[in-house]
């Protein structure tokens, strides 16, 4: 434009800003200051210089007597087309008068402002802005997962601040500036002034309407920073925030904006909008939620819901495409905060091979994940990792699902898991075999979190346990004072609750548990397992699942026999192991059993057994009766017998 309309006179309107954050629109009614500039170009450098002589002023500033002429003002002169320019100075509103030259940098609209440059001109200074382009001196920001910050940012440091600025009102901003020493601390300062204030006057759906809208809390941004010397940029682009569809295009205008502060000779990204809360797709009702994430956030992980419309200001070498940014899965800030750090696969649209899906996530630390296909966890096999979780997912129906990824730290006190991540799944076949049984339960089989529930050195890592011969067993090594119960589920069984455990026979050697099972029939079983401690008189607590599998339709298999309170944690049945004898038959016993004098089955009569080393064993007809018990003589000088064991017999 300059070049085009040498030495010709441009008018531009331009935006005063005070300390105070009272700000003037352009418009009639409010304060308008024109000025006429005239351009006179360099001869050597007519394509990139141009020398402003301020020639009049079209509107006299001592009609505004509250301004005192001592304080700082920030220019903000708008071009409407290609060029832009920003040029902020410091100094007093008297230094801009008719004469005074300022020397200036003009530049295409899709260049990012770099370096400061001092300048002198008439009675103040000022600080230009050097446009440059990424990959041209420009140092991108690389993301070693460190920090969720695009530069060191100690929170703890910041207490003393945070908490003066919540209290700070308006008329007492350039008092909350004085207590910051720095320029981050002055950032940090108003960034918390305006997501706690600005946040909280959006209660009404009047003012929601007004005031939360991203440009106004980006221009509110804009007039602090100018006073506290700090340079910010107001950006425009697209945003993956409220009434965001996975999958969907973006075309149009921009429809977020957020801002760029400039730190330590670098710009960072920040967004106060989504800082201060939450608003529904219909701008009806906003939650206060004050989100520390949009503060610096670094520019590997705000590109992944904000996309400006000049691609420079991503801060990115290289930088990401308009297509990637909407197919990129999206990664909400709880995602980040809870210290996740990657999610595969990528895409925010999954496609099932043979009717299975899978998704894993990478964590810092151990967290606790879970997940909802269509509002069910019943169509997936969740396990956790050390540092992360990996997820089939198997729809039973074919088309499009959601799935959503849930998680929460594994120390948090509430049991309230946050959305993580979401997907669209799908699914062009069904896999009828991964149908699972309704009582499992996410994640499944053991982890970090069963090492910490005292469930160490598992015989079985993986959550699926397959037997071709309805017969299985795992063991563990138990911490110290743990009690275990543990119970089988199926959907196609009519068990008992007592029936449900008889299936599982436990057996103790030392601090390790065996659990022998025994399957009523072919298919799918869930194995759960619930502890508590020996010395607490209350309930078990639900620790984990397995998922067990048999193909084998000539499997049944009778569930142990029944214990009693008297058969104590570390005896062992050796035979026999069913609950279920033939008739008319000698049944061979062994049991081991220690501290006790005397050992008998009673059938249609009573057999004693023989002790032998650490067993007792010996042999009982079952002929004329219908069932069978072990009883015990705990003392020799007593003739009382205690049952610790029933058999039934089988009907001819």
């Amino acid at each position: 434009t300059c070049q085009k309309k040498k030495m010709q006179s441009l008018s531009f309107q331009v935006i005063l800003i005070r300390h105070s954050l009272t700000f003037f629109l352009v418009t009639t009614g409010f304060l308008t200051v024109q000025f006429i500039l005239r351009v006179l170009c360099f001869a050597r450098k007519p394509k990139r210089f141009g020398t402003f002589t301020i020639a009049r002023a079209a509107a006299s500033c001592a009609k505004v007597k509250e301004w005192d002429s001592a304080m700082p003002w920030q220019a903000i002169l708008p071009f409407s087309s290609t060029p832009w320019l920003v040029f902020p100075f410091s100094g007093s509103l008297s230094s801009f008068l008719a004469g005074t030259q300022v020397t200036v940098e003009i530049h295409p609209k899709d260049t990012t402002p770099q370096l400061f440059k001092k300048l002198s001109f008439g009675k103040g200074t000022a600080q230009a802005l050097n446009p440059g382009r990424v990959g041209q001196g420009w140092e991108a920001y690389p993301w070693d997962k460190s920090s969720l910050k695009s530069m060191p940012v100690d929170l703890q440091q910041f207490e003393k601040l945070d908490a003066y600025a919540l209290k700070v009102s308006l008329e007492l901003v350039k008092a909350l500036l004085k207590q910051a020493r720095t320029d981050l601390e002055k950032v940090r300062a108003i960034w918390m002034w305006i997501c706690h204030h600005i946040g909280r006057l959006r209660s009404s759906v009047e003012k929601i309407r007004l005031l939360f809208k991203p440009e106004v809390s980006c221009r509110t941004l804009l007039f602090p920073f100018s006073i506290a010397g700090v340079q910010c940029m107001k950006l425009s682009g697209y945003s993956k925030g409220y009434g965001y569809k996975m999958g969907q295009t973006f075309t149009g205008d921009s429809d977020h904006a957020w801002n760029a502060v400039y730190l330590d000779g670098r710009w960072h990204l920040l967004d106060s909008t989504w800082g201060s809360g939450a608003v529904d797709d219909s701008f009806t009702k906003f939650t206060f939620r004050y989100n520390e994430f949009y503060f610096l956030t670094h520019p590997a992980l705000f590109i992944n819901n904000h996309f400006p419309d000049n691609s420079n200001w991503q801060l990115l070498k290289p930088t990401l495409s308009l297509k990637d940014f909407e197919n990129n899965m999206l990664h909400n800030s709880n995602f980040y905060m809870l210290g996740l750090l990657t999610a595969h696969p990528e895409t925010a649209v999954i496609q099932t091979v043979n009717g299975k899906a899978s998704v894993s996530v990478d964590c810092r630390s151990a967290t606790l994940f879970t997940f909802k296909l269509k509002g069910t966890d019943e169509h997936g096999l969740m396990t956790l990792k050390k540092h992360g979780m990996k997820l089939d997912i198997y729809p039973q129906k074919t088309g499009s699902h959601k799935l959503q990824i849930f998680a929460k730290p594994s120390k948090a006190s509430e049991d309230v898991y946050n959305c993580v991540l979401e997907y669209v799944v799908e699914c062009k076949s069904v896999d009828k075999a991964m149908r699972f049984p309704k009582d499992l339960h996410q994640p499944v089989g053991p982890s970090w979190f069963t090492e910490r529930q005292g469930f160490l050195r598992p015989s079985h890592p993986d959550p699926i346990i397959h037997t071709n011969d309805g017969r299985c067993s795992v063991t563990f090594t138990l911490g110290k004072d743990i009690s275990v119960l543990a119970s089988l589920h199926s959907d196609n069984s009519s068990l008992t609750e007592d029936m449900r455990r008889r299936h599982i026979m436990q057996i103790h050697r030392r601090n390790q548990i065996e659990l022998k099972i025994h399957l009523p029939h072919t298919g799918n079983f869930v194995l759960k397992i619930y502890a508590k401690k020996k010395s607490d008189p209350g309930n078990y607590d639900y620790i984990f699942n397995y998922l067990i599998t048999c193909l084998n339709t000539e499997v049944k298999w009778p569930a142990f026999p029944q214990s009693y309170s008297k058969w104590v944690e570390d005896y062992e049945i050796l035979e026999p192991l069913s609950g279920l004898l033939p008739a008319n038959r000698n049944v061979q016993f062994k049991l081991k059993m220690h501290g006790v004098a005397k050992v008998l089955v009673q059938a249609e009569n009573t057999y004693p057994l023989t002790q032998s080393r650490d067993h007792w064993e010996g042999t009982c007809n079952t002929s004329g009766c219908r069932e069978v018990f072990v009883m015990v003589h705990e003392n020799a000088n007593h003739s009382f017998y205690s049952h610790v064991l029933k058999y039934e017999v089988e009907t001819q």
